[in-house]
């Protein structure tokens, strides 16, 4: 099997986790506000690593340099943002909106990738990104074309996890991927215990009345654990073996996942919209995965030369 294939389908199992933990998560941060419980789980999940990387003994300074850490607190910067981003434009917009603004990234990462990297995308990922941010506007019940501030703080947080898909691809390749990813992990972490402090009931993350309750702990263990020290692992390792389009592709599946995983646990009723949705955000992704029209065309011309 080609390593972009099983770096494909590794990342299609991280996405899996976190639009499988959405339910979950909306649930604990009825309890336990956004930046806090952020600033919990991921502080969680880099002592997880660091215990991890002890157990294994595998030390961080074999392969540890200022460069690595500065990369690794780059991809955490472009991370918080996104969350930060995200959290405050749900304050002033809707959460269909906000879902169908974020997957835009989907469509900026190739754009980015083109403008920062000379990146052309090919004819297929270009098609495949189109008709996965059509597929995010149905499923996300077909937001409204209105534009307010909210929209504006949550197409910042598009843009923001663009760049750390992007810098993560830049980065995976030259250095330790237990280095980057406990430096980024460790960065998402301070910022929001920070930025919880200033605009957040902070005192929340330390109550142990909230903390002990089922919807919060349980949350916080598998998040922690599974959707981020697991899945930031994966994706660092990877996505060295793929390209970033094909990277904001599988994660376009993310409310997909979520879609299902609403609809089988918690009974959520999926429109016909959503069902549309969530085919083309598939399709989308199988299409970008196909040869390119190009090469078709290529080996249509050279099977046409040999019959002839």
């Amino acid at each position: 099997m080609k390593q972009q294939t099983v770096a494909d389908l590794s990342l299609l199992a991280v996405t899996f986790v976190w639009g499988a933990t959405f339910v979950v998560v909306q649930n604990a941060i009825s309890f336990l506000q956004p930046l806090s419980f952020n600033a919990v789980r991921f502080g969680l999940a880099g002592l997880l690593l660091l215990g991890w990387m002890a157990i294994m003994s595998r030390p961080l300074l074999r392969n540890w340099s200022w460069r690595a850490v500065g990369a690794g607190a780059w991809m955490g910067l472009w991370l918080f943002a996104g969350y930060a981003f995200q959290t405050v434009g749900l304050l002033y917009t809707t959460s269909s909106k906000a879902g169908f603004i974020t997957g835009l990234s989907v469509v900026l990462v190739p754009l980015f990738s083109f403008v920062l990297g000379k990146e052309k995308p090919t004819v297929n990922a270009t098609v495949g990104a189109v008709l996965a941010a059509f597929g995010l506007y149905w499923l996300t019940g077909g937001a409204e074309l209105s534009f307010n501030r909210g929209d504006l703080f949550v197409f910042l947080c598009a843009i923001s996890f663009a760049m750390h898909i992007i810098v993560t691809g830049r980065y995976s390749s030259r250095y330790s991927t237990q280095v980057l990813t406990m430096v980024q992990i460790f960065t998402v972490a301070l910022l929001c215990f920070l930025f919880a402090f200033l605009l957040e009931d902070a005192s929340q993350m330390w109550n142990v009345a909230v903390l002990r309750r089922p919807e919060v702990w349980g949350a916080l263990t598998v998040t922690s654990l599974l959707a981020t020290t697991a899945a930031f692992l994966i994706q660092t390792a990877v996505q060295k073996h793929t390209t970033p389009a094909h990277v904001a592709l599988i994660f376009a599946m993310e409310p997909v996942f979520a879609a299902l995983t609403a609809y089988l646990w918690a009974g959520e009723r999926l429109s016909p919209s959503a069902w549309l949705g969530g085919f083309a955000i598939l399709a989308g992704m199988v299409l970008a995965e196909l040869p390119s029209v190009r090469l078709w065309g290529k080996r249509w011309r050279a099977k046409r030369n040999i019959s002839s």
